[in-house]
């Protein structure tokens, strides 16, 4: 009790102790790393200035803002939001700096690749992969590495204890995690993530390794394939690599689109039916078997693709598109028209809640299709009570406001990059790929913005815009547009 008093003196003089003591704990963390990739890189005879320019930084802010906050604050639903959209641009603007110095990048190509990074979106501004030393390939991808990991504890524990975008609902009801209490604590549920992120990432670089890929190479595709990413130092992506290596990132990019809490009760609880008990799974492996089975019969008809070369780049693609990878296994801009149709498809899909993919949520669009089934019972049976329902599940009409929200504000900002590409690119299917790819976190689109071209060569503007759009759909858009909000700055200020 005899803290309260400082407590309230330091809440007053800070109106966001959380946001504050936050951004500089990552701050401050993300200097003593690139502190170490700094001396690692001096020692190896690299440019190490990048990355001891952005220690210092780092560690200067993230030391002065620290004391500056307080753990045991509790946040308010404003500052909540606020913490999450401000941290997420913070990082990168960050992160930017060794891409900046050392990697000879505008800043604003650097904050390009450093917000694809760690929004683990995967498009890359990179013209000439030679201009990057290993240090900053390996940066590139531990920044897709960590994007994951903060992307984890955001889906599966602020956003569902804010009630963003429908996500109580993903949790509390479709994956029953609070009705079979599978951790009581926030924090355990969190050890939990981690602790499957972490086997998934031993377990991938293991594979990679026996499949041949050189060590580097292993460890920084390791980095992207874990985290959906697709971020690779090979300037090929995975067509460099053998076929059996394409096979093993097939299924790892299929994993990184499965539910972590799914995946935690059937490693450590050994539940193995857990997946076919649940909807939403059940959903996304019947998508993924469906599309690259006609994605198969597309190629070996149309390309003259031999069964197995069919089979294997067709369902590659469509675990990298639908989970918003981004890795390539050929350069699909070149495939003919309905396969590039179904891969455009994909990237409005994503993989399921509570997984590192990318896109709008299989489970929304669960939503949306009972939603659509209930109006046409209700047209015909129009004094009926009909609960929405997905599975045995009943769906709140405050989670289908949610999701309804939600997706209206993914197709609005997908339209206005779209817009503002189009008139600036001139080109339809680049300023329609590409804003999908931004918005989804995909990363690779079509036409001069395909699988082994890049970037680069965009109007500014349009490289500014799918910097928003990685940002704002990384973090599933609501904290984004609630800054814009005067509501939210009138709650930070009371």
């Amino acid at each position: 009790m005899k803290s309260w008093p400082r407590f309230a003196k330091v809440a007053r003089a800070n109106p966001i102790p959380v946001a504050t003591y936050m951004i500089g704990t990552v701050y401050t963390a993300l200097g003593l790393v690139m502190g170490l990739l700094g001396l690692a890189d001096f020692l190896l005879g690299e440019d190490a200035l990048g990355f001891f320019v952005g220690a210092a930084l780092g560690l200067g802010l993230g030391l002065v803002l620290r004391p500056l906050g307080s753990p045991q604050a509790e946040p308010r639903r404003a500052e909540a939001l606020f913490t999450v959209a401000v941290l997420w641009i913070m990082v990168p603007l960050l992160g930017a700096i060794p891409f900046w110095i050392s990697g000879g990048l505008s800043y604003l190509d650097a904050l390009f690749e450093a917000t694809s990074g760690f929004s683990t979106t995967g498009a890359t501004i990179l013209a000439d992969f030679e201009q990057f030393s290993q240090g900053l390939f390996f940066w590139r991808s531990l920044s897709q590495w960590f994007g994951g990991m903060g992307i984890l504890l955001l889906f599966i524990v602020v956003l569902p204890h804010l009630a963003l975008a429908g996500r109580q609902m993903f949790f509390a009801e479709t994956t029953g995690v609070q009705k079979q209490q599978l951790t009581p604590k926030l924090r355990q549920t969190a050890t939990n993530i981690l602790r499957v992120y972490l086997v998934l990432t031993v377990l991938t670089l293991v594979a990679y390794r026996l499949t041949g890929v050189p060590p580097f190479e292993a460890l920084a595709n390791t980095f992207s394939s874990v985290s959906a990413g697709g971020f690779s130092p090979n300037p090929q992506s995975f067509s460099a690599y053998s076929a059996l290596t394409q096979w093993v990132a097939a299924l790892v990019m299929f994993l990184t689109g499965v539910n972590l809490l799914l995946q935690y009760r059937v490693i450590f609880g050994r539940e193995y039916s857990a997946p076919f008990r649940d909807p939403e799974f059940r959903a996304y492996a019947l998508i993924v078997l469906v599309v690259g089975l006609a994605m198969a019969m597309i190629l070996f008809w149309r390309h003259d693709y031999a069964l197995e070369p069919a089979l294997r780049h067709a369902f590659f693609q469509t675990a990298s598109i639908i989970t918003g990878t981004g890795f390539a296994s050929a350069d699909f801009a070149q495939w003919v028209v309905p396969a590039q149709a179904l891969l455009v498809l994909l990237m409005f899909l994503g993989g399921s809640a509570g997984s590192v993919g990318g896109s709008i949520k299989i489970i929304r669009w669960l939503v949306i299709g009972a939603l659509v089934r209930r109006e046409l019972q209700r047209a015909l049976h129009p004094q009926a009570v009909l609960p929405l329902r997905i599975g045995n599940k009943s769906v709140g009409e405050d989670v289908l406001r949610a999701v309804a929200a939600f997706i209206t504000l993914y197709a609005g900002l997908f339209a206005m990059g779209a817009l503002v590409m189009g008139l600036l690119e001139e080109d339809f299917v680049v300023a329609f790929t590409a804003s999908a790819a931004a918005v989804g976190n995909v990363g690779p689109g079509l036409g001069k913005v395909g699988p082994m071209a890049h970037y680069g060569d965009l109007h500014p503007i349009s490289k500014a815009v799918m910097i928003f759009q990685m940002w704002a759909g990384r973090i599933e858009l609501i904290p984004v547009f609630a800054l814009l909000t005067p509501e939210l700055w009138k709650k930070l200020r009371g």
